[in-house]
C-alpha cells in the first residue's frame, strides 16, 4: 500500500494523539484512589485503547483505499477536465485565428474589388469622354460640311438669281432704249466683225 505524504502526516498525528491519550490515562490511574484495582483498570483501558486502535486501523485500511481511489478518480477527472478545457481553448484559438485570417483575406479581397471597380469606372469615364469628343468632332465636321454645302448652294442660287435679274434688266433696258437705228448698227458691226474673221 503506497502512502502519500499527507496520509503519512495524518497517521503520525493519530499515533501522537493515541500516545498522549495513553499517557494521560496512566497518570489518571496513578493518581486514582485505592478502591479500584489499578491493574484491572489499566487492563480495561489498554484493551479499550487497543480496540480503538484496531478499529481505527480497520477503518483507515478500508476507508483509505476507496478514499484514495475517489481522490485519484477526482484528480484524474479534474486533470481530464483541464485537458479538455485546454483542448477546447486551443480549438477556439485556432478557429479565431482561422476566422481572423478569413476576415483579413476578405478585407483584402473587398479592397481589390473596390480598386477594380474604381479602375473600371475610370476606364468607362475615359471611354465615354473619348466617344463624346469623337462625336463632337464628327458633329462639327458634319456641320462644317453642311454649312459649306449650304453656302455653295446659296451662292449658286444667288448667281442664278443675279443672272436672271441681269437678263431681265438688260431686256428691259433694251426694250426702252433700243431703237431701229441701234438694231441696224449692231447688225452692221456684227457683219463687219464676221467679215474680219474670214
Amino acid at each position: 500500500m503506497n502512502w502519500s505524504f499527507t496520509q503519512t502526516k495524518t497517521a503520525q498525528r493519530l499515533l501522537l494523539a493515541l500516545t498522549l491519550l495513553l499517557m494521560t490515562a496512566g497518570v489518571a490511574l496513578a493518581a486514582g484512589g485505592g478502591h479500584v484495582d489499578s491493574g484491572v483498570l489499566l487492563k480495561d483501558f489498554l484493551y479499550r485503547c487497543l480496540n480503538f486502535v484496531l478499529m481505527l486501523a480497520i477503518l483507515i485500511y478500508f476507508v483509505a483505499k476507496p478514499f484514495k481511489k475517489g481522490m485519484a478518480s477526482r484528480r484524474e477527472g479534474i486533470a481530464k477536465a483541464l485537458q479538455e478545457a485546454e483542448a477546447t481553448r486551443q480549438q477556439a484559438e485556432a478557429k479565431f485565428a482561422e476566422y481572423d485570417a478569413k476576415l483579413s483575406k476578405a478585407e483584402g479581397e473587398i479592397e481589390q474589388i473596390y480598386a477594380a471597380i474604381r479602375q473600371e469606372g475610370e476606364q468607362e469615364r475615359e471611354r465615354i469622354l473619348a466617344n463624346a469628343q469623337e462625336m463632337a468632332v464628327k458633329i462639327q465636321q458634319e456641320a462644317e460640311k453642311s454649312a459649306a454645302t449650304a453656302v455653295a448652294k446659296a451662292r449658286l442660287e444667288l448667281r442664278q438669281e443675279a443672272s436672271k435679274l441681269a437678263v431681265t434688266l438688260a431686256e428691259e433696258l433694251l426694250k426702252k432704249d433700243f431703237t431701229e437705228a441701234d438694231h441696224v448698227r449692231l447688225v452692221e458691226e456684227y457683219m463687219q466683225k464676221v467679215g474680219e474673221l474670214h
